[in-house]
């Protein structure tokens, strides 16, 4: 089987369904020029932390809105952006776009079956299985793919070596918001500010499958991080699974972590030597057409690789992320799931860390609600 690879958080989980305009004029839609898809998490959640209760809300967790499609065998566009996000662009940015509302902005470029290109704002190109989901589709994400900044603006080439192989070579503005709001004072800025990313999507019979990467990121003058993530994926039938490892060491502390841990407001800026290792594993199984359950398990340990003068180097924090769920498809020819879901979350830090003022927690909420990737045209 072939596989189907494409810019990074494309999963169309609507292909093949009728959009609302052909129900509606019912009218049979009879080109690819456009598509506009609506993607929706609603969910009503019961909060609570150490035990106690916290609260109980709606929550719109995610809502964009996408339009893309293939103007010829050539050329394609596709835009991505989140309503609930500020769309005014990053004060002193490099590339000039908003950095938290759009996700995607650029067109598309494929000149065979071998080589396409995409530029302008896009997903950085990491790998692990997890982080290739569309957004809507997570109910929890890990420490480091929540603080990480994953939409930024470049180009993308992409290569299909075998029809179940592909590489990609990416290269990306390192950052969208000014220097201070990313790293603090004390940081001269980079002459080149590029993160480079080689990404490897493979196939083994549709059974086993790889989403690779490595990537280097120049983050200001004399300071690079470098990201290692191994994703994988095993599909037998109705039971999937996929593991992802994921290796982060940075020059400055990027992600926030170890340095909100630290608590460096008073140094101005962020520590220095950070790094971070994430193992995120989930199960699930469709026992029927229309119901699937899942859990999933998350393991992340954060620290310094050297000391930042007087702050010892070493691991400060351990984080624990355990889910499962139930989710409902009513519909045949839809991707609209019901869902109900489970999040627990626990935070463990070393006596370093708790020198700083800090004490386990945890966390736990339930939440009840819908996702779905509706087309609208």
């Amino acid at each position: 089987m072939a596989l189907t690879v494409s810019a990074q958080q494309d999963k169309d989980a609507s292909a093949g369904e009728q959009s609302l305009f052909e129900r509606v004029v019912k009218l049979e839609k009879k080109q690819d020029y456009f598509h506009l898809l609506l993607n929706l998490n609603n969910s009503f959640d019961f909060n609570q932390g150490d035990g106690e209760f916290r609260n109980a809300k709606f929550n719109m967790r995610q809502i964009r809105i996408e339009a893309k499609g293939n103007i010829n065998e050539t050329f394609s566009f596709r835009w991505r952006q989140r309503l609930n996000r500020n769309n005014t662009p990053a004060p002193d940015g490099i590339d000039n776009m908003p950095s938290s509302s759009i996700d995607v902005a650029g067109i598309g470029v494929k000149t065979g079956d071998v080589f396409s290109m995409f530029l302008g704002k896009q997903c950085a190109a990491y790998g692990g299985i997890e982080f290739d989901l569309n957004p809507i589709e997570i109910y929890e994400y890990s420490d480091m793919v929540d603080y990480m900044s994953n939409f930024l603006t470049g180009a993308n080439f992409q290569f299909q070596v075998h029809p179940n192989h592909q590489l990609q070579l990416q290269i990306l503005d390192s950052r969208s918001a000014s220097m201070e709001d990313m790293y603090g004072v004390g940081y001269e800025q980079s002459k080149v500010p590029l993160l480079y990313t080689i990404n490897w999507n493979g196939s083994f019979g549709g059974v086993f499958n790889t989403r690779w990467s490595y990537s280097i990121m120049s983050q200001a003058k004399g300071y690079q991080s470098y990201y290692l993530a191994l994703g994988n994926e095993l599909n037998l039938n109705k039971f999937n699974a996929f593991f992802d490892v994921m290796y982060m060491r940075e020059g400055i502390d990027r992600e926030g972590i170890v340095s909100g841990i630290v608590g460096t407001n008073a140094l101005g800026g962020h520590l220095n030597d950070a790094q971070y290792l994430s193992f995120v594993l989930k199960a699930q199984y469709r026992f029927n057409p229309k119901w699937n359950v899942f859990i999933q398990g998350m393991l992340e340990n954060e620290g310094l690789s050297k000391a930042n003068g007087p702050i010892e180097k070493g691991k400060y924090r351990t984080a624990y992320g355990y889910l499962a769920g139930l989710e409902f498809y009513p519909l045949k020819s839809s991707n609209l799931h019901f869902f109900l879901t489970y999040v627990g979350r626990n935070y463990s830090y070393t006596d370093r860390a708790k020198a700083y003022g800090n004490t386990n927690y945890n966390t736990n909420r339930i939440s009840l609600g819908y996702i779905w990737q509706l087309p609208m045209f």
